[in-house]
């Protein structure tokens, strides 16, 4: 089993906004390497995620995945990350097309600069 380093953040957002999920803290470099989103309904949600390695924006222009259907009761794994974020104001973020049927879990390890 391959290391993934540490949960660094999980949120399960209340509404259809997308959220920062992970912004690097001062002084750190991180590397994202997995995220999971467990849909926990009884129907499909369409999932997004986002990265702006230098603010929030947060559509087709900084989309990793968009729209993006997960099953009921499913989770996805997105396990073939390799992401270097190191900008406080970059943001890895996450949106549900469902308020309050997803949970997006964050994995990854932080480096001292």
């Amino acid at each position: 089993m391959t290391d993934i380093g540490s949960q660094l953040a999980q949120s399960r957002i209340s509404d259809t906004t997308a959220t920062s999920l992970y912004s690097p803290a001062n002084g750190l470099a991180t590397l994202i390497t997995e995220v999971w989103i467990a849909n926990n309904t009884a129907g499909a949600i369409a999932a997004r995620l986002f990265l702006d390695d230098d603010g929030t924006t947060y559509d087709q222009s900084t989309a990793l995945y968009y729209d993006k259907s997960i099953g009921a009761n499913d989770t996805l794994r997105v396990s073939d990350l390799k992401i270097w974020m190191k900008n406080t104001s970059g943001n890895l973020a996450g949106r549900s097309a469902t308020g309050n049927a997803l949970t997006f879990t964050v994995f990854g390890v932080e480096h001292e600069l």
